[in-house]
């Protein structure tokens, strides 16, 4: 009997295992760069923008009125860099190495440690796809030509792998740049020498030291063979003017590809969007999934907007696509139901707005680099229709809450959402050390108090 019961459990663990797997959430994480509160008409009501000074962000919106809305959310840190680390992992980046700042230089040591998790490290042990798509700037080790790891950007050897990127931290699939758009490498649209008011001139030569252009995975598509020179045209020439549409084009060829892969298809997807826009420079695209985007912003009342605001639009544009595409997609795993019913879908920013000026930032003090709190409160969106996050029905008021949060309690609030027990530091175990799970705050129900600390940018 014993070993019949033995045999039995046997047969049903996988099952058991299976199943837990195809009924698991999609999760999108669609995080902006630079953007505060006021640059979002989702926000409106709690910053008082004029019609006239608003941006008009509709997928923004709608995203709103499907789930919950926060107005008292903050990023780990008021700069790029940190607050990706923050997000990542679940820790404080101010207990990392980099006390202050962001990683500078076209090298950039990894900042994340290798044997710490994360959140693409999370969702892989637990049977997910994961992906990323956009700004990395947590770091880079590239390789030498002996395959040794590179101790910089000199003796780094672009056609081979990357030594330590977003896929030796839990990323399979990863398109990206790898710090600010203006900063990963040479823009391939300028051509020609300095002359005039042209003070750079064409910077794309064998020994130039901006950045690796577009990587793909582990390796740099954007690299000629001629040193560290990338290609001056073609589908890799690194053109800032447009990332919008190709790191949109690579979320939704993953998300087909996923879906049309036979053994790939019952899995769950972690889709980790950290955009470009609206770091300067501002660099909108013409257009995204065939929507227009450049000179397409309009205030509320209608009117034409800035190319910074365009910028912006383009995060609204590119979620919307997102949006739309999980709305209209059948989930393989459940027979008659749309993706969009079991995703998560989150919008955010990693910190406050570049400027100073209180139409983009909100009624808080301060912006981007302060500890204060215009540097670190920032939008964040979140709906999940099955997992009562929300109503999911974008034609009615959503909700609101005022609860503090924190970007760096997603790794819990993850965790918590497919029940998987955070790592017990009381053992010695590393991870997820200032996390606390969200999910109750998001279906309305109250956190225990708690502070927030921040130390960023030479300030605390």
């Amino acid at each position: 009997m014993g070993r019949m019961k033995a045999c039995l459990l046997l047969f049903l663990f996988p099952l058991l295992l299976c199943g837990q797997i195809l009924d698991r959430t999609y999760v999108v994480l669609f995080m902006a760069d630079d953007m505060g509160m006021g640059d979002t008409s989702a926000y409106q009501f709690l910053t008082k923008n004029t019609d006239e000074q608003q941006l008009k962000t509709p997928a923004m919106q709608r995203l709103a009125n499907m789930g919950m809305l926060f107005t008292d959310a903050h990023t780990p840190s008021s700069r790029c860099t940190p607050t990706r680390y923050g997000l990542l992992t679940g820790r404080y980046p101010w207990r990392a190495r980099m006390k202050h700042w962001v990683l500078f230089g076209v090298q950039g040591d990894p900042l994340i440690e290798s044997d710490r998790p994360t959140l693409g490290t999370l969702f892989r042990s637990q049977g997910y796809a994961t992906a990323m798509v956009g700004k990395w700037h947590l770091g880079l080790r590239y390789t030498r030509t002996d395959d040794k790891p590179a101790a910089g950007w000199e003796d780094a050897d672009l056609s081979k792998k990357v030594f330590d990127g977003p896929y030796q931290h839990g990323f399979d699939f990863a398109r990206f740049t790898s710090r600010s758009h203006g900063t990963s490498g040479p823009d391939a649209k300028i051509t020609g020498t300095k002359t005039g008011k042209r003070k750079k001139g064409d910077r794309n030569t064998p020994t130039q030291s901006i950045g690796p252009g577009h990587v793909h995975e582990e390796t740099s598509v954007s690299a000629n063979g001629q040193g560290k020179q990338l290609h001056k045209d073609g589908s890799n020439a690194y053109d800032l003017h447009s990332l919008g549409s190709r790191h949109s084009d690579h979320a939704i060829s993953f998300l087909d590809d996923h879906l049309a892969g036979k053994t790939s298809s019952g899995k769950p997807v972690f889709l980790y969007y950290p955009s470009n826009s609206n770091h300067g420079p501002y660099t909108p695209d013409k257009k995204i999934g065939g929507e227009a985007v450049k000179g397409a912003g309009r205030s509320m009342s209608g009117q034409p907007v800035s190319v910074r605001l365009d910028y912006i639009y383009e995060n609204d544009v590119a979620l919307g696509r997102l949006l739309d595409y999980l709305e209209k997609t059948d989930d393989p795993r459940r027979k008659g139901r749309k993706l969009m019913e079991n995703t998560i879908v989150i919008f955010t920013s990693d910190n406050g707005a570049e400027v100073k000026e209180k139409t983009a930032t909100g009624p808080v003090r301060s912006n981007k680099g302060s500890c204060y709190e215009g540097g670190h409160r920032v939008p964040f969106i979140v709906s999940w229709p099955q997992g009562k996050v929300g109503d999911g029905n974008p034609n009615t008021a959503g909700k609101k809450s005022d609860q503090l949060i924190g970007l760096q309690d997603l790794f819990a609030t993850f965790s918590d959402v497919m029940g998987v027990a955070l790592p017990d530091l009381r053992k010695g175990k590393t991870g997820a050390e200032d996390s606390l799970s969200l999910l109750q705050a998001w279906r309305g129900k109250q956190l225990p108090n708690r502070p927030l600390f921040f130390h960023d940018h030479q300030e605390s």
